[in-house]
């Protein structure tokens, strides 16, 4: 084995203050950035603090996007879900599997990751961390730097790679003892403290749920949808979305694509609606209602103009919608 190693570097305080450990053992280190529709790091982007952080470090990084193949995991978990729609484990295995894959193209002899002993319940349990080592064929080749004292010595261990003795202890969900580190360092700009993935919030999963049960083959850009503005179920094929501010019903007219019907108030200000899935006359009258219903004057007698690819309606809400119907559609 040699002194060179594919480090999975979020650009949060684990993953850095891990590869901070190593470096300090002369290993050269190229960091791996894995980037998922669903991460909610921060509003810059998880690449921000990556890049900033990197550049402390003094090392490379190449970044992955997963995209078609962490959507098909999302559907259909071999090891199922986390409180949520969360696939901890196949997400964990798939991202090492891309890792080996990277590691054996650039030479490098072993896996560094910023993984601590039950820090996590799902993926990070003892017999869980070596469960998704085996299926990604990558045992014995992951040194978790933060708590290595505490798990069973790694290939790169025993063969004097790196010292085991400088590593730590670490256990648990606390991070005082990376805190406190990182801070003696001087590093400053990382991000994710505590990690994040929409699929652990119970908002989002809902409207991540009713996607997969509803429209299977779905795109990114039904994901991204899925992080704005308010969803309702119309019915099996159709729903509306409807914007909450200037800057979602900007983003709404902005991704509206030939198949989307757009729905927009003529005679008031309010929401932008984009509609997907075919409507029968009846359910864009409904549309029009919930338009209405978000509108500034919620009122009878609001105009709501309809388009759709050259297609162009403009109907007259002569009732208001209830809002326990708004309850009943909303996902």
């Amino acid at each position: 084995m040699n002194k060179k190693a594919v480090a999975l570097f979020s650009g949060g305080l684990d993953s850095t203050l891990a590869i901070k450990l190593v470096l300090e053992q002369g290993v050269e280190v190229i960091g791996l950035h894995f980037v998922t529709p669903f991460c909610t790091c921060d509003k810059k982007g998880c690449g921000a603090s990556t890049i900033k952080v990197a550049q402390q470090l003094g090392i490379k990084v190449k970044t992955i996007s997963l995209t078609d193949e962490y959507f098909e995991i999302v559907k259909n978990p071999k090891f199922g879900y986390g409180a949520n729609l969360n696939p901890c484990i196949d997400c964990r295995i798939l991202i090492l599997k891309k890792a080996k894959g990277f590691m054996n193209e650039i030479g490098a002899s072993f896996l560094v990751t910023g993984e601590v002993l039950n820090q996590r319940p799902m993926s990070q349990r003892r017999n869980t961390l070596f469960l998704i080592e085996k299926e990604a064929g990558v045992e014995g080749i992951v040194l978790r730097p933060l708590s290595a004292k505490v798990l069973p010595p790694t290939i790169v261990e025993l063969e004097g790679i790196v010292d085991r003795n400088k590593f730590l202890d670490i256990v648990g969900r606390s991070r005082k003892i990376q805190l406190s580190l990182v801070k003696e360092y001087g590093i400053e700009g990382y991000g994710c403290p505590s990690g994040g993935c929409l699929l652990t919030d119970p908002i989002f999963a809902k409207k991540m749920r009713d996607l997969i049960e509803h429209k299977p083959n779905f795109s990114l850009t039904d994901v991204n949808l899925l992080k704005i503005g308010r969803h309702f179920r119309i019915n099996n094929n159709t729903k509306l979305i409807v914007g909450r501010d200037e800057k979602e019903n900007n983003f709404l007219l902005n991704i509206s694509q030939k198949e989307h019907f757009v729905f927009l108030p003529i005679n008031t200000k309010g929401p932008v609606g984009l509609g997907d899935g075919e409507f029968s006359e009846e359910e864009l009258y409904l549309c029009a209602k919930i338009i209405a219903r978000y509108s500034n004057k919620i009122s009878e007698g609001i105009k709501i103009k309809i388009s759709k690819n050259g297609y162009i309606k403009e109907l007259v809400c002569d009732s208001i919608i209830t809002q326990q119907e708004l309850d009943r559609l909303r996902i």
